[in-house]
C-alpha cells in the first residue's frame, strides 16, 4: 500500500502573535525588531522535521473586518490591537516564505480558519484521500477540523512543548467528539474572540449537556418539547439556556470554521520538494540568524 502524502497548513498569523510575545525583542544589524520572524521559522522547521512535508500552505489573516464582524459587532472587540512592531515583521516572513516556495493564502472577509478549513478539505478532494492534513497552530479553534486525515499539531508552552490532537487526543481532553466542539464555544462562549455563549454557563456544564443530549439542536428541541430527559437539567440551568437561546445559536455561527471560501487552490502549487538553501542561508545571515542557517531542511 501507497505511503500516503502530508501537507502542512500554516496557521501563520497565530503563530507569529505567539512567537511575538514570548521571545524577548531580538534586532537584526538594521535596529529592526525580528523576534516574531526568528520564533516563526523555529516552529515551522520543527513541523517539517516531525512531519516531512510533500505539500506546505502557510495561511495568514487580512487586514480588514470579516463577515463574522458584520454579523456581530462585538466580534474580537476585547482583543488590543496589533503593535505595530509585530505588523512590520510579517512581510520579512512572508519574503522568507517565498524563498522557500511555499504557497501563501489569504482573503478579505474571512479569517485564517476558514482558509485553512478550505485548503484541508480542497486538498483532501484533490488527492483522492490519499493525504493526511497536519494543522500547526496554536488556536484550538481548528481542533473542530479534526477527522479521520486531518490533525493539529499544537504549541501548549514556549516552542518545544507540542500536542499532536487526532481524535481520541481531543476526546481525552474534552470529553467530546470534534463535531462537538462548535457546540461546546456555543454553549461557554469564547472570551478571547469575545463570543458570549450561555452567560453562566461553563465548561464542565457545556460538556456534560452535549454528552448527555449529542447536539445543540437536539439540547434545544428537546427543552421545548420537555422531554424526560430535559426535565432532568436543573432549572438554574434550564433558565440560563432559555434566556440566551439566541446567544447560543449566535455564537454557534460565529464559531463555524467555513470550509467553501472561493479561492484559487491546487495542491500541486503547495509542493516542498526543492528549494535554494544557499539563498535562503543568505536570508537568515541578513537576518542575524545564524542558528537557524544549521536547523535549515
Amino acid at each position: 500500500m501507497e505511503d500516503k502524502k502530508r501537507i502542512i497548513v500554516i496557521d501563520s498569523s497565530i503563530l507569529i502573535h505567539r512567537a511575538y510575545h514570548a521571545l524577548p525583542p531580538l534586532k537584526n544589524k538594521k535596529g529592526e525588531l525580528v523576534n516574531a520572524v526568528y520564533g516563526f521559522f523555529l516552529i515551522f522547521f520543527k513541523a517539517i522535521k516531525e512531519f516531512q512535508p510533500n505539500y506546505i500552505a502557510a495561511i495568514f489573516d487580512m487586514p480588514s473586518p470579516t463577515f463574522r464582524h458584520l454579523a456581530f459587532k462585538d466580534y474580537k472587540t476585547t482583543r488590543p490591537p496589533t503593535p505595530a512592531n509585530l505588523t512590520s515583521q510579517i512581510p520579512k516572513i512572508k519574503t522568507v516564505l517565498k524563498k522557500f516556495g511555499i504557497a501563501v493564502f489569504g482573503k478579505k472577509g474571512f479569517e485564517a480558519d476558514d482558509l485553512i478549513g478550505t485548503v484541508s478539505r480542497l486538498a483532501l478532494n484533490e488527492n483522492n484521500n490519499n493525504l493526511e492534513v497536519f494543522i500547526l497552530s496554536c488556536d484550538l479553534d481548528t481542533l473542530q477540523l479534526v477527522g479521520k486525515s486531518v490533525k493539529v499539531y499544537a504549541l501548549r508552552k514556549g516552542f518545544s512543548d507540542m500536542i499532536l490532537y487526532d481524535k481520541q487526543a481531543i476526546a481525552e481532553r474534552f470529553r467530546l467528539a470534534p463535531e462537538n466542539l462548535v457546540d461546546y464555544r456555543a454553549l461557554k462562549g469564547d472570551p478571547s474572540d469575545n463570543i458570549p455563549g450561555v452567560a453562566g454557563i461553563g465548561e464542565k456544564t457545556a460538556i456534560s449537556l452535549l454528552r448527555d443530549f449529542g447536539s445543540l439542536d437536539n439540547l434545544y428541541r428537546e427543552l421545548k418539547e420537555s422531554t424526560l430527559k430535559a426535565q432532568k437539567i436543573p432549572v438554574a440551568t434550564k433558565k440560563k439556556l432559555i434566556e440566551n437561546e439566541d446567544k447560543a445559536w449566535l455564537s454557534r455561527d460565529l464559531s463555524v470554521i467555513k470550509q467553501d471560501v472561493p479561492i484559487n487552490f491546487h495542491l500541486r502549487d503547495c509542493g516542498f520538494n526543492h528549494y535554494d538553501r544557499e539563498k535562503a542561508a543568505e536570508v537568515f545571515e541578513g537576518l542575524g540568524f545564524r542558528s537557524l542557517i544549521s536547523k535549515l531542511p
